[in-house]
């Protein structure tokens, strides 16, 4: 499970090293506003899907995917987020 999403992070930072001609994921790393609206627009497929019953898993997805690229492209480093999701988890227990 976590090698998936291991070599999703993976090739976002390949592709954003060495973009690749026609590649989505170098698009939406280029253009930060179509990155944006792509990560709002599968937020609320996903809300819409949930209400509906419908294709959540796909939806979640879209989710995950998109923002990982928009963080890549906003130079946030899904490792920081982790820290701060386990610093988190640890004021919890407290």
């Amino acid at each position: 499970m976590l090698a998936t999403l291991e070599s999703l992070i993976k090739l976002a930072r390949e592709r954003k090293a060495t973009p690749i001609e026609g590649s989505y994921t170098n698009k939406l790393l280029k253009d930060k506003s179509l990155n944006k609206a792509k990560v709002l627009e599968e937020i609320n497929e996903l809300i819409e899907a949930v209400e509906k019953n419908t294709n959540k898993i796909h939806e979640t997805a879209d989710v995950f995917y998109h923002l990982l690229i928009y963080l890549e492209a906003n130079e946030i480093k899904i490792e920081e987020v982790m820290l701060e999701l386990e610093k988190r988890k640890n004021e919890l227990r407290r």
